[in-house]
C-alpha cells in the first residue's frame, strides 16, 4: 500500500513538473499578436486537419496499432512557418479536444499539450542549429530534416518512457528491439508525410491542406477496412471448420503468447487437456455423423461455460479439447474444470446411452506453469501426462499434474535407460571421451539423486538426462571434438550447437520429452552468462542446474592428453569459488557433500595404501 502511495506521488511529480515545463516553453515560444488574418485563417484550417487526422487514426493489422498524422502536420508547419505557428495550432487543437475528450482527466490533457509543446520546439531548434532553413523545402539537402524527425522521436519516446517508469508499469522487456523498430518505421512515414504536406503548403497552400487531409481521411478509411477484411480472413483460419472453436494452430501461437506474458509478469497460468470418454464406441453405435454432432456440441458447451473469464478454448485435435486459462492457478482450474464436467454429464445428448457412463463425460488434466519452465511445450506435456493419468483412474475424472503419480514404472524406466545407452555406444566410435564422461557422469547423477528430496520422477528424469545429455556431440565434425589444440572461436561456436542438435535428436520420441530441458540447458549459468539462452537462477529448471554441477565437476576432473586435470579436491575448491556465479549455490555444497563423503575417503585410502 505505501509502496503504491509512493509511486503514484512520483506519477504526479513528473507531469506536473513535465506540464510546467511544456506550458512555460508555450509561453515564451508563441507570439500571438505577430500573425496577420489570412495566418489566423491557415492557423485554424492547419488545426482542422489535425483534429481531422486524430479522428481517423490509420489502423494496421496484425494487432489494430493505430497511429495519428498529427505529426507530420506540425513538422510540415515548423519547416516552413516556424514554432509560433506550430504551438498555436496546437493550443487550438488542444482546446477542441478538451470539449470533445471530456472523459479523460484535465492532468492528462495538460501533460499531453505540454509534451507536444516541448516536442515542438525542441525539434524547432534542432532544425535551425543544424541550418535547416524556415519557409521552403530544400530538397537538396534532407539532414536537418532526418536531425529534425531524430529529435522529435527521442523527446516522445523519453517522456513516455519516463511516465511509465515513474507509474511502475515499465518492466523486463517494455522496450524490445521489435517495438523500436516498428516506431521507427512509424516516424519515417510521418517524414515523408510532412515533406509532402509542406511542398504542397508551399505550391498551393489550402488546396494543398484540402488534398493532405483528404488523403489521410481516406488512407483512414482503407486500412481500416483492411483491419476488417484482415480479421474476418484470420478468424476463418483460426477456428476449427467443424466446432467453431479455435484451432490447435491458433491454440499453439496463443499458449507460446501467454505463457511468455506470464513468465514476464509472474502470473499463474494453467492449462486444462481434455478427451471425450468412448468417443469411439459413440461413433460405432451411432454413426460418424452423429459423432461430428456431438463434437459440435460438446465444443459449444466448453465455450459457454468458459464465457466471461477471459480463457482460450480450442479444439486440440480429434476428440481432444484445450482451455487455456490465464491468470488462474491450478486449483482454481481443478475446481472450473470439474465443476464443468458435472455440468456436461447432465446434459441430455441422443445416443449417449449406449456408452459406458451413459452421459457426456470426459477425462481431464491440468497443469500450471512453474518456475523452472522455459518452453511451453512442458506445460503441454504435463497437462497431458496427467490427463492420461485421469484415464488411467478409470475416465471422467480431472487431475491435478502431480509427478508422484507419473513416474515410469521399473520396467519402463530399465527401458528408456537401455534405449539412451544404446544411442550413447555410438561415441564408442567416434570420440571415446564422451562416452566416459557421459558414464560417468550417470552414476554421479544416480548417486546425487538419492540426497536430494526429488520425487520418483525427478530422479528417473535426472539419470536419464546425465546418460543422454551430450548426444548433440554426434553432430559435431571429429577433428573438432578430438581437437589437441584451443579451439578457433568459430570451432567453438559449433561445439555450442550441441545442446541444440542434442535435443532435435531426443525431440523425435515423444517418451523422452521430459529430458529435453537437461539435454537442452546444461550448460546455461547460474548468473545467466551461460547458452544457448543465457537463462538464469531459477528460469533455469533445477534438474538442468544439478546436472550443470555433476557435467563441470567431472570436466574438471577427466583425463585427457594436452589438458591439465584438477584432482577431486581442486575441483571442489573450483565448485566452492563459481558458486553463485556458475553453479546454483545449493546444488553445488550438495554434490560437494557426495564427493567429501563417498570418494576423497577412498582415494586417500588408496594413497596410503
Amino acid at each position: 500500500m505505501v509502496f503504491n502511495v509512493a509511486l503514484k506521488n512520483r506519477e504526479k511529480l513528473y507531469t506536473f513538473f513535465v506540464s510546467i515545463l511544456g506550458i512555460s516553453i508555450f509561453w515564451l515560444g508563441s507570439n500571438f499578436r505577430a500573425q496577420s488574418l489570412e495566418d489566423w485563417v491557415l492557423i485554424y484550417m492547419l488545426a482542422g486537419s489535425v483534429i481531422l487526422s486524430n479522428l481517423f487514426l490509420i489502423i494496421l493489422p496484425p494487432k489494430a496499432n493505430s497511429f495519428s498524422m498529427d505529426s507530420s502536420i506540425y513538422l510540415a508547419i515548423l519547416f516552413l512557418y516556424g514554432a509560433n505557428f506550430a504551438l498555436q495550432v496546437l493550443l487550438i487543437y488542444s482546446i477542441v479536444e478538451l470539449f470533445y475528450k471530456r472523459k479523460m482527466s484535465l492532468w492528462r490533457h495538460l501533460f499531453n499539450f505540454s509534451m507536444y509543446s516541448l516536442m515542438i520546439s525542441t525539434t524547432y531548434y534542432s532544425f535551425l542549429f543544424f541550418h535547416g532553413k524556415i519557409g521552403s523545402v530544400n530538397t537538396n539537402d534532407l539532414f536537418p530534416y532526418v536531425i529534425s524527425l531524430a529529435v522529435y522521436f527521442s523527446i516522445n519516446v523519453t517522456l513516455i518512457f519516463l511516465f511509465f517508469f515513474f507509474s511502475g508499469q515499465i518492466f523486463k522487456g517494455a522496450l524490445e528491439l521489435g517495438v523500436l523498430k516498428e516506431a521507427c518505421v512509424g516516424y519515417s512515414v510521418t517524414l515523408l508525410l510532412s515533406l509532402v504536406l509542406a511542398i504542397l503548403l508551399e505550391e498551393q497552400k489550402y488546396f494543398g491542406l484540402f488534398l493532405f487531409t483528404i488523403l489521410v481521411t481516406l488512407l483512414s478509411l482503407v486500412f481500416k477496412k483492411f483491419l476488417q477484411l484482415y480479421r474476418m480472413i484470420s478468424e476463418r483460419a483460426n477456428r476449427d471448420y467443424l466446432t467453431g472453436l479455435y484451432n490447435h494452430g491458433f491454440f499453439k501461437e496463443t499458449l507460446k503468447e501467454k505463457f511468455s506474458d506470464a513468465k514476464l509478469l509472474q502470473q499463474p497460468l494453467s492449462l486444462a487437456l481434455l478427451d471425450l470418454d468412448d468417443f469411439k464406441k459413440y461413433n460405432d453405435c451411432n454413426g460418424h455423423l452423429q459423432g461430428d454432432k456431438l463434437l459440435k456440441f460438446f465444443g459449444d458447451l466448453l465455450q459457454k461455460g468458459a464465457e466471461g473469464k477471459g480463457y482460450v478454448v480450442a479444439r486440440y485435435g480429434g476428440e481432444e479439447f484445450a482451455i487455456l486459462m490465464p491468470n488462474t492457478k491450478q486449483e482454481e482450474a481443478f475446481l472450473f474444470m470439474n465443476r464443468l464436467r458435472k455440468e456436461i454429464n447432465d446434459t441430455y445428448f441422443a445416443g449417449v446411452e449406449y456408452i459406458p457412463y451413459r452421459c457426456i463425460s470426459f477425462s481431464c488434466g491440468v497443469a500450471e506453469m512453474e518456475k523452472g519452465m522455459h518452453d511451453c511445450g512442458e506445460l503441454i506435456h504435463k497437462a497431458d501426462q496427467a490427463m492420461y493419468y485421469a484415464k488411467a483412474q478409470g475416465k471422467n475424472n480431472v487431475q491435478i499434474f502431480d509427478e508422484h503419480n507419473i513416474s515410469l514404472s521399473a520396467l519402463e524406466f530399465k527401458e528408456d535407460l537401455d534405449a539412451l545407452e544404446q544411442q550413447v555406444k555410438i561415441f564408442l566410435s567416434k570420440d571415446v571421451y564422451t562416452y566416459r564422461h557421459s558414464k560417468r557422469v550417470f552414476t554421479y547423477a544416480l548417486e546425487m539423486s538419492d540426497r536430494l528430496e526429488l520425487t520418483d520422477h525427478e530422479k528417473q528424469t535426472l539419470i536419464l538426462g546425465a546418460l543422454i545429455h551430450d548426444i548433440g556431440k554426434l553432430e559435431v565434425p571429429r577433428d573438432i571434438l578430438n581437437k589437441k589444440g584451443k579451439l578457433e572461436p568459430h570451432e567453438w561456436e559449433i561445439i555450442k550447437k550441441h545442446v541444440i542438435w542434442g535435443k532435435e535428436i531426443l525431440a523425435a520420441e515423444k517418451r523422452f520429452e521430459d529430458v529435453l530441458p537437461l539435454v537442452e540447458l546444461h550448460h546455461e549459468r547460474y548468473d545467466g552468462k551461460g547458452y544457448p539462452y543465457g537463462l538464469k537462477g531459477e528460469e533455469i529448471p533445477k534438474l538442468a542446474r544439478m546436472l550443470c554441477v555433476i557435467d563441470s565437476f567431472d570436466a574438471m576432473t577427466t583425463e585427457r592428453p594436452y589438458q591439465r586435470t584438477k584432482t577431486f579436491a581442486e575441483a571442489i575448491v573450483e565448485l566452492r569459488r563459481c558458486a553463485g556465479t556458475q553453479f546454483d549455490p545449493f546444488y553445488a555444497e550438495k554434490f560437494i557433500e557426495l564427493i567429501e563423503t563417498k570418494y576423497l575417503p577412498r582415494i586417500k585410502k588408496q594413497m596410503s595404501g
